[in-house]
């Protein structure tokens, strides 16, 4: 069961998503918030897997919103301007539907989130995975990993004394990872907590390696 809440500064909007997500079996929508600070405030005290939330609002952005969040849950757009899709997929939004949204298109939306939980859920339970090299199969346990770097369609698995490249996105690698020993810290970067050696507002170090943090993700890392 994925637990939610919805944020719209529109009471319609959050009559569709309540209406919507009562016929999703495996979502309970656990509270809905025109108020996006009173959201922030719920949140602090009950975390939640996915948030349904609007982009243009007054005060603050569903962006800026979700910066501000130390723990940040999966995200689910919903909005009536297209023009900052780019944008919320950068942010790792799971999806961005546009407003008026039928009932199909929510439930596709709500099973890729679920699909990542899932994924996220087996992460936990293992200390490796196994990475595809060219037609070879390699085993990594995660306590050998420093950091990833995304370079395209490829992404690079920086260990301790050498490197593997392997063919996939790096949100594919996101959901293969543990979430309480990994943090995504850039569009291009996910990083060991335990191996960071130094933090600092914009980058972090990283057995000698300079990396860089993204205003959307300096709230994720902890402090030291």
């Amino acid at each position: 069961m994925l637990t939610a809440i919805a944020i719209d500064d529109e009471p319609i909007a959050l009559d569709v998503v309540r209406s919507h997500a009562s016929k999703v079996g495996f979502i309970e929508l656990k509270a809905e918030f025109t108020d996006a600070f009173k959201a922030i405030e719920f949140l602090q005290h009950e975390p939640v897997d996915l948030i349904f939330l609007d982009i243009k609002m007054p005060d603050i952005s569903g962006m800026d919103l979700l910066s501000c969040l130390s723990k940040r849950p999966m995200v689910i757009f919903t909005t009536a301007y297209s023009e900052h899709a780019v944008e919320s997929f950068e942010l790792d939004a799971v999806d961005y539907l546009l407003k008026p949204f039928s009932l199909a298109r929510f439930i596709k939306a709500c099973n890729k989130a679920n699909e990542i939980y899932t994924l996220r859920g087996t992460a936990d339970k293992k200390d490796y995975l196994f990475l595809k090299t060219g037609y070879e199969q390699i085993r990594v346990n995660f306590e050998d990993i420093y950091y990833l770097e995304a370079t395209g369609n490829y992404v690079n698995f920086v260990l301790k004394d050498k490197t593997i490249l392997s063919r996939m996105t790096i949100t594919e690698v996101e959901t293969l990872l543990p979430a309480k020993q990994f943090a995504r810290i850039h569009r291009s970067f996910i990083v060991a907590l335990n191996k960071i050696n130094k933090i600092e507002r914009h980058q972090l170090l990283v057995n000698g390696s300079i990396l860089p943090v993204s205003v959307p993700y300096q709230s994720i890392i902890p402090a030291k």
